[in-house]
């Protein structure tokens, strides 16, 4: 069931840090079934991983096409602390596939047919903002729940200054 809109102007419910996370594929070869397709079955793979662990610091996600070939996938954690734990931790599939990734890129398997990327943002309590107009909850406010935007200032320089040390 698809999230209704919610009336008026709300914005993301966030107390502290915002810590993002952007990963992607891209099909450099679509011919090359064989190397590219582990890689893109992986990610949801990891995500049901992450979301039967409640602990694990993932708050939300949202998946996006660029392409039929680019795929990107945006995520919102807890902490940075909690993102570095999880993609190190030896028992997890993240870590699993990094370990086969890499042995295939060294054995010559990969031959450039399927690229990856990651970067991963810290934004400090008072350095975002976000205001949404008759939408369900997205993005930030998906992850982290939703509030009048009353509450945290009708203007991107009133919102941005909630949680600094002037409030």
């Amino acid at each position: 069931m698809a999230a209704k809109p919610i009336p008026g102007h709300t914005t993301a419910a966030l107390e502290g840090d915002a810590v993002v996370l952007l990963i992607g594929m891209r099909i450099n070869h679509f011919w090359a079934v064989r190397q590219w397709l582990p890689v893109f079955l992986a990610m949801p793979r990891m995500l049901r991983e992450l979301d039967a662990d409640p602990g694990s610091g993932l708050l939300g996600r949202v998946l996006l096409t660029a392409s039929p070939r680019t795929y990107y996938l945006v995520q919102y954690w807890e902490s940075k602390e909690k993102l570095y734990a999880y993609a190190s931790a030896p028992g997890t599939f993240h870590h699993t596939m990094w370990a086969r990734l890499n042995r295939a890129q060294r054995a010559g398997g990969t031959r450039g047919h399927v690229g990856l990327w990651h970067e991963t943002y810290i934004a400090p309590r008072g350095s975002y903002e976000s205001i949404y107009f008759d939408m369900p909850p997205s993005g930030l406010a998906a992850a982290t729940g939703v509030l009048p935007v009353e509450r945290r200032g009708r203007t991107a320089a009133a919102r941005f200054a909630h949680g600094t040390a002037a409030t």
